[in-house]
């Protein structure tokens, strides 16, 4: 007769036609216990999904939307361009979210000339938009000294692209991709030559003159030419200023002829008087600015010509080398 005694503690064994079963209690327990919590886990995963579904649904996250609205262009001239890329935002969410980093990247025919970060951007408002301003500085002799076929006078292809990096609530990171291409110009300061000087009235004292004086328009677009102010000297020795207000339209690397008069003494040149009346050539320095019109907006551009030669005449001399 068995006992309680003759049973295993930790093995039972189970008679089966022809085979012994045996089963370790212990194990069979953790697997249990395992499965359990498995489970137990995959539960709390789906509830937790469940819940977030539901109030993803019922408040209503979304998805932010970014679009390029404008480009500016505020300031230019030899040295630089700056850019400001006006970005419009719509949060549709019902809480402000943050707007982590701005990445850039402007490049030419897939060549970077500028690029950077915008850490900490801002807050978009919840239920609205606005519109994020992203300003970029292109700095021409860094981009001359980096591509040897990139010069002034040139308009080149550019495209700019920016990542809007937001945190919207159960959605987590997003990035916003953008794109924007135009074009954008690398603007070179006219070329300028006094081709006469004639006067009409004469006099060691005083000679009221008018100096016929030459623009080249050197870039690969069009100048429109609102004002010039100068300086000139005549063998070394300054004549005066003017400033003129007129408007001419200088054609892409086409020219213009604009007249400046003045107001001089003779008698302050010495010697080299005499060679002036004979209509010898005089030497001249002409130093200014011009301020024209163009396509990408307004720019003042520098003027500046020494040791030009010029020739003084009457008024009523014919000058081949007027238009």
């Amino acid at each position: 007769m068995s006992t309680s005694e003759d049973k295993p503690e930790i093995l039972s064994r189970v008679h089966q036609e022809g085979d012994v079963e045996i089963v370790d209690r212990s194990q069979k327990d953790k697997d249990e216990e395992e499965e359990g919590k498995g489970g137990f886990l995959d539960k709390v995963k789906d509830f937790i999904h469940d819940i977030g579904e539901k109030i993803e649904g019922t408040i209503g996250f979304g998805k932010p939307t970014a679009d390029v609205s404008a480009i500016h262009i505020p300031k230019i001239n030899l040295e630089r361009v700056d850019i400001v890329v006006d970005v419009l935002v719509k949060n549709p969410n019902p809480v402000p979210i943050p707007l982590i980093d701005i990445n850039y990247l402007v490049e030419s025919d897939g060549r970077k000339l500028v690029s950077g970060l915008i850490p900490d951007a801002g807050t978009l408002k919840a239920h609205g938009e606005e519109t994020v301003k992203i300003p970029l500085t292109l700095i021409y002799d860094d981009i001359n000294s980096t591509y040897n076929d990139i010069n002034p006078g040139m308009i080149i292809p550019y495209r700019i692209k920016v990542d809007l990096i937001v945190d919207v609530p159960v959605l987590g990171r997003l990035t916003l991709p953008l794109e924007k291409r135009g074009e954008i110009p690398i603007p070179k300061k006219p070329d300028v030559d006094i081709e006469t000087i004639k006067f009409q009235k004469f006099s060691l004292e005083e000679t009221v003159a008018i100096l016929h004086v030459r623009l080249e328009n050197m870039n690969d677009f069009d100048l429109g030419l609102n004002d010039l102010d100068c300086e000139v000297w005549l063998c070394d020795v300054s004549i005066g200023k003017a400033e003129i207000s007129d408007s001419i339209k200088l054609d892409k690397n086409g020219s213009g002829l604009i007249n400046v008069p003045m107001t001089f003494r003779p008698k302050d040149f010495g010697s080299a008087l005499w060679d002036m009346i004979r209509g010898k050539g005089t030497g001249y320095t002409i130093k200014g600015n011009v301020d024209v019109d163009t396509p990408f907006g307004a720019m003042k551009l520098p003027i500046i010509k020494e040791g030009g030669s010029t020739r003084l005449k009457k008024e009523d001399d014919d000058d081949d080398d007027e238009e």
